[in-house]
């Protein structure tokens, strides 16, 4: 099912008396999600993901815009009309019930045409837990398993109709670390088996990254950047973008182009083609640009180095860097041999990207 988001746009009454103007959680959202791709929307928390997700699916209702599922405007639809399955992050499963009943629920409240004989639930049951592997589960109680399972069953819930669109809000934020790799993987697997169009709500942009056939970035409800993980990895649009995307996050430094060169300090580490303009700017370098070099024009103080088996990284400082220290990935085979407490470095121009010092916005060399 393809979704067109047109001028979407959700405002809320501002809570505080003092302030006239409304909280705009969604602004101005205007872009289509391709049939049975999977989507993610990733941003900071609070930047209107999750509104924007209730926008979809009709539990909130927007200030303006449209939004079309296919050729139809379902804009005005009640959500249960819009053949919508939504996984909550809290998983939001029925204690009382049986997994076999949590996850039939959804067929019990068919009415008229739609209504569906036992034996039918039950095969659709039956379905569904295989898909995502919990058929062995079905006569345990929620507060008998764990939470990747619990949240297997409410996957499981979401897509026993077979909804045209599956939403998915922050559903591995509860899940420690191994079992949330496991879990995103399964949710990749179920998607290209169902060939469901999803949306993924994540302010992890590892997950985001790992599972997405195209990424949504948003601040404070604006859209920032739409595009597929690695080029919007390899060609953010501005700084918010490039620094929200990245582990290690992307190192930035004050820098200046003059004289056809990128500054950092006193110190010209590359060559500013494209751009004869002189102004202040910000360079920006992925933690796998630096190469240790020891006629690099960078100058860092070194701090210490950790091994990290197949890479390691270098952390340095240098006055001229927004932030604590810089993180650099260095082969792990490379040898780092610090000079009187310096390691110099020389830069990788793939992996750096300048923004202007006012807008942020990205400057093209």
């Amino acid at each position: 099912m393809r979704i067109v988001l047109q001028h979407l746009t959700k405002r809320f009454p501002n809570r505080n008396k003092k302030i006239k103007e409304d909280v705009v959680a969604v602004n101005d959202f205007d872009f289509e999600i391709p049939d049975g791709k999977l989507i993610g929307l990733l941003g900071p928390s609070g930047c209107g993901k999750s509104t924007a997700l209730n926008l979809i699916c009709g539990l909130e209702k927007p200030s303006e815009g449209r939004i079309i599922f296919g050729d139809t405007d379902v804009t005005d639809l009640p959500p249960e009309h819009r053949g919508v399955g939504l996984v909550f992050q809290n998983y939001a499963l029925y204690p009382h019930l049986t997994v076999r009943e949590n996850i039939r629920f959804p067929l019990e409240n068919l009415r008229g045409s739609k209504k569906l004989s036992k034996e039918v639930m039950e095969e659709k049951v039956q379905e569904a837990a295989k898909l995502v592997q919990i058929q062995d589960l079905l006569d345990r109680r929620p507060n008998e398993m764990s939470g990747g399972q619990q949240q297997r069953v409410a996957i499981a819930r979401a897509l026993v109709k077979r909804p045209q669109v599956l939403l998915l809000d922050e559903p591995l934020s509860n899940l420690d670390a191994r079992l949330r790799l496991q879990t995103r993987e399964e949710l990749k697997r179920i998607q290209l088996e169902t060939g469901i169009t999803t949306v993924f709500v994540t302010h992890d942009q590892e997950e985001a990254m790992s599972i997405s056939d195209t990424i949504v970035v948003m601040k404070a409800g604006v859209l920032q950047q739409m595009g597929k993980p690695q080029e919007i990895y390899d060609e953010p649009v501005n700084l918010f973008v490039a620094k929200f995307l990245g582990t290690p996050q992307i190192n930035v430094f004050h820098g200046k182009i003059k004289d056809g060169k990128v500054f950092i300090g006193d110190s010209a580490v590359m060559e500013a083609v494209g751009t004869a303009e002189e102004r202040e700017v910000y360079v920006a370098v992925r933690p796998e640009g630096f190469v240790v070099d020891k006629e690099g024009p960078l100058s860092c103080s070194f701090i210490n180095r950790e091994v990290m088996g197949r890479d390691t990284s270098v952390v340095a400082a240098n006055p001229h860097f927004i932030g604590e220290n810089i993180r650099a990935i260095i082969p792990a085979e490379e040898t780092i041999v610090p000079e009187e407490g310096m390691v110099k470095f020389r830069l990788k121009p793939a992996k750096v990207r300048v923004f202007d010092k006012v807008t942020e916005e990205r400057i093209v060399l």
